[in-house]
């Protein structure tokens, strides 16, 4: 008995991805507080990630390439993740804030 495979449609993940990359959008305009933009880029980064997948399931399944953009996209995102909440860490060591708002000097 053969299993059935069925495929999703690529419009669903490219839809997936652009709800994604609309809400992370949403979060940089709108938030104030440094942490929550930095989720709201990891999450747009997230949305460029299922793109790539997605494409390079679609276009050659028996070649890795999108798979591996993704990789890289998801090291990128974690090094970033990494230095910028050092940098805001740091930040509200000295302001006892981390509303981007109030961080409008470059000095201590």
């Amino acid at each position: 008995m053969e299993a059935v495979t069925q495929q999703i449609p690529l419009e669903h993940f490219l839809v997936l991805s652009a709800i994604l990359f609309s809400l992370g959008v949403y979060g940089v305009l709108t938030r104030r507080n440094a942490v929550l933009i930095l989720m709201s880029i990891e999450l747009m980064l997230n949305a460029a990630s299922v793109n790539m997948v997605a494409f390079a399931a679609y276009t050659s399944p028996e070649q890795f390439i999108g798979i591996i953009f993704a990789i890289f996209i998801i090291t990128i995102a974690a090094a970033e993740a990494g230095l910028a909440l050092a940098i805001i860490l740091r930040i509200f060591r000295y302001r006892k804030t981390a509303n981007v708002d109030e961080i409008d000097e470059l000095k201590w």
